[in-house]
């Protein structure tokens, strides 16, 4: 029986947890000395390679002195606490990694909830204590305290700490004597983190995560509790709902390193993947064939958001694209449901148009950029939170939101966020900082970045979670400033554009082609402006007393999809294409925006 370790490493966003990894697998050996990885080797699509996070969990095994340390790297990000929650019912223990500077963040406080309920094992790690200014002893104390808020066990708060930083490949059990490699961590891993819980009784896995290959299908990922599971050994599939559907192993693999390898059996206690069973949902439990019984299915966060995907109906609609009809699109969406636990998608009145929820606005938009980057061209509408009934009362989702920000700003962010129903929680200064906690409706959050960053010079550090649902709040203000529309379509002319520059703040370059309706602007004022930016300058044969002024045009404001979802209004639309992110009014036409907009008030009047 070989010794097993399952661990779930867990982290605030861009404290250092793949860059651990990294280190791990070096002291694996799991590449050749003629082999050069690079770095983040496992945040392996380019999609968290651009955004320095990582969004889906992935395991990887290292041996370590007869000792296989499977471990698995988590998402820190609580858009993506479907994630989470899942992988860690395949670990016996957790790394917590903690930056020595900023302490622990919102997002570590979430993974570590989930970890602590579980009745998991930590281990603390102190990273980046080769940071100017850090405080690894403060750290510490500020660790603890969590784990007593969050309610751990005695066992749970009796842990075991290392110092160290990940990026200069050491780890020690004092920050002040600094080692040259990381065995002290894997050595306490070894030491602290129990061997896999064995169940007595006949075979039972749950199925935590899947992969799919177009090879051989989908492949069911997770944690054999208890039993042997053998090549080509027939078994039952419990769901979620208690049906049970016969099926058969085809093959097994177990992690070794970063690829899988087939076995011909796998023993309790280790992670492996089966293939050959249809029809499979995450949850369920893959049992013995003869007497089936099923594990506990886990409870996954409900979506907080919503928003409206349609096919782009744009004039440039097709130009960019593979796959632009409603059918791509919706088999696209429902594929994605197989393997995106917190999303789901219902049909609208249209068969061109789906509502999709998710777990906030980063969740749906890196399935937008994800579909975006495969060829796909589609709309978004502004993104909405999902309000439910409580005993008689509409609630809504309230966040937990964490300002970091220089303190000769802090006058400014308090007042935007109290007026859009904020509460403050606590003020605590750091250094001359400002480390602000308030309690604010997920509504009020849409476009807040945006304007926090601005009003702090780029300065602030803004992250979320969500809390829990409470009484709706009321009216939140939304964008005060209307938008500048497109007249006609054409190409924006430098010279329109310099003579309408004082009207307001274009999103568009100069030459770039635009249509009718798509909006290109921001206004000064409330109320949107229709206007003409492909006029030319009239030429005449006269000669002009001087020569032309030079034409100096502010530089546009490019937006990236997030900022984009959370600019737009109730009656615009994103347009995402594989090359392009264009907002665009929902009606282009300004007729039909006077008429749906009179229909409106008839009703509402």
């Amino acid at each position: 029986m070989q010794n097993i370790r399952n661990i779930a490493i867990i982290a605030h966003v861009d404290h250092g947890k793949t860059t651990l990894v990294d280190k791990m697998i070096l002291v694996g050996k799991l590449f050749k000395d003629h082999e050069r990885p690079g770095e983040l080797i496992m945040d392996s699509n380019d999609l968290e390679r651009e955004r320095g996070i990582t969004i889906l969990a992935k395991n990887v095994s290292v041996n370590y002195k007869d000792t296989k340390i499977n471990i698995i790297d988590t998402p820190g990000h609580s858009d993506f606490g479907g994630e989470v929650e899942r992988v860690l019912n395949m670990a016996d223990g957790v790394l917590l990694l903690v930056d020595a500077f900023e302490g622990p963040m919102p997002q570590t406080r979430f993974v570590l909830e989930k970890a602590i309920q579980l009745g998991l094992k930590p281990i603390v790690v102190i990273n980046k204590v080769d940071k100017a200014n850090c405080k690894p002893d403060e750290v510490h104390d500020m660790v603890f305290d969590l784990m007593f808020n969050l309610g751990g066990t005695e066992d749970q708060l009796d842990f075991p700490v290392v110092f160290g930083s990940a990026k200069q490949g050491w780890m020690s059990e004092d920050y002040k004597k600094p080692t040259d490699n990381i065995n002290v961590l894997l050595d306490y891993i070894v030491k602290y983190i129990p061997a896999p819980k064995i169940g007595v009784g006949t075979v039972q896995m749950q199925i935590t995560s899947l992969d799919y290959s177009t090879y051989i299908g989908r492949v069911a990922i997770g944690r054999l509790e208890r039993g042997t599971l053998k090549v080509n050994m027939p078994v039952a599939l419990v769901k979620r709902d208690g049906s049970i559907t016969k099926s058969k192993v085809k093959e097994l693999l177990v992690f070794d390193g970063l690829n899988k390898v087939k076995v011909e059996e796998v023993l309790a206690g280790e992670i492996c993947a089966v293939t050959g069973i249809d029809g499979f949902e995450i949850g369920d439990t893959i049992a013995d064939a003869e007497n089936p019984e099923g594990l506990t299915p886990m409870a996954i966060d409900e979506p907080t958001m919503s928003m409206l995907f349609t096919i782009n109906d744009s004039p440039f609609f097709g130009r960019e694209g593979k796959f632009v009809t409603s059918r791509h699109l919706k088999d696209r969406l429902y594929k994605e449901l197989e393997k995106n636990l917190a999303l789901r998608v219902m049909p609208t009145g249209s068969a061109d148009s789906f509502m999709v929820f998710g777990r906030g606005v980063l969740h749906l938009a890196v399935l937008i950029e994800t579909m975006r980057r495969e060829g796909y061209e589609l709309q978004i509408g502004q993104p909405q939170v999902i309000l439910k009934e409580i005993d008689g009362v509409k609630c809504e989702p309230i966040e937990e939101l964490n300002i970091d920000i220089p303190e000769e700003f802090a006058g400014k962010a308090i007042d935007a966020i109290t007026q859009r129903k904020g509460n403050m929680v606590s003020m605590t200064p750091k250094n001359d900082r400002m480390l602000l906690i308030f309690q604010m409706p997920s509504r009020g959050i849409i476009g807040l970045r945006d304007y926090i960053l601005t009003s702090s010079q780029g300065e602030a550090v803004m992250s979320h979670r969500f809390l829990e649902y409470q009484p709706h709040k009321g009216v939140i203000p939304g964008r005060i400033n209307g938008s500048l529309i497109s007249m006609e379509n054409g190409n924006g002319i430098p010279y329109s554009i310099n003579a309408l520059q004082d009207r307001g703040r274009f999103f568009i370059h100069p030459n770039v082609e635009i249509y009718e309706g798509q909006v290109i602007g921001e206004n000064n004022r409330e109320g949107d402006l229709v206007i003409n930016v492909t006029k030319t300058k009239k030429l005449t044969n006269m000669r002009s007393s001087g020569t032309d002024d030079k034409v100096r045009i502010i530089p546009a404001k490019e937006f990236s999809l997030e900022e984009a979802l959370e600019y737009i209004m109730v009656d615009e639309y994103v347009e995402v294409t594989p090359e392009s992110i264009r907002l665009r009014k929902i009606h282009l036409k300004e007729t039909d925006r006077k008429r749906f907009k009179n229909a409106a008030n008839v009703v509402n009047g």
